[in-house]
């Protein structure tokens, strides 16, 4: 029987971000706008394998290194340097999806205390939140800078707990990565999954709790489960 969650801690990247404007920034420095999801993939490729490995490499310093080996050879329109930085600056200037601010305010209305879990950096939240004008119902911004490692290793779902002055079963982590819920769920996390492309749910990772195709279907999604 599940717990029910007090506190909701989200992932950010592509989760609340919608990253798909990258294909542009790829397209203006003469990439095929096609690497953006490429590069994506091999950053968290190469994140997950430095977590398994013992190491805490940031997402920025992982994230300029794929793109300098992926543009390699690329006919750029400017230096490969200026290229990296170019695309690397487009994070910062990157919106929520459009489910996410009435999404997070009913949430909120409901009593959750809302937290983020982000692989990358709590700059990166922080600009995306106050954009979209839902800084304030977060209570923290958390990124697996300041924990043992990158999720979904175990360790980065206890610093958040720990951070949050909760046991996991009361948290509910929410995610678009089916690895990420399979990482929470071993944790001890509840966990929602977003699907938001009608996706199938990989049968070699632990079922998500909740799946919903919207952030704000997942507030009625909790409510009808703790009255059923």
């Amino acid at each position: 029987m599940r717990t029910a969650p007090s506190v909701i801690v989200f992932d950010v990247n592509e989760t609340l971000s919608d990253m798909s404007p990258l294909a542009d920034r790829f397209a203006e420095t003469g990439a095929p706008a096609s690497l953006a999801k490429l590069w994506f993939a091999t950053l968290l490729r190469d994140g997950f394998a430095l977590t398994a490995a013992g190491d805490n490499s940031s997402f920025a310093e992982i994230g300029a290194e794929a793109l300098r080996g992926l543009l390699a050879g690329q006919d750029l329109t400017m230096e490969t340097d200026a290229a990296v930085d170019h695309i690397m600056q487009g994070m910062a200037g990157l919106e929520v999806h459009g489910d996410v601010p009435d999404g997070v305010s009913v949430l909120k209305a409901a009593g959750y205390r809302l937290a983020t879990l982000t692989n990358g950096s709590t700059d990166v939240a922080e600009n995306l939140f106050n954009a979209a004008g839902i800084r304030d119902s977060f209570d923290r911004l958390l990124s697996v800078d300041d924990a043992p490692a990158w999720k979904p290793a175990r360790g980065a779902y206890d610093y958040a707990a720990a951070a949050c002055g909760t046991d996991p079963e009361h948290m509910l982590l929410v995610a678009v990565h089916p690895w990420d819920i399979h990482g929470a769920a071993r944790a001890g996390l509840n966990t929602a999954w977003i699907n938001r492309s009608g996706a199938p749910y990989p049968a070699y990772f632990t079922e998500p709790d909740y799946a919903v195709t919207s952030l704000r279907d997942l507030a009625g999604a909790l409510k009808g489960d703790l009255h059923a």
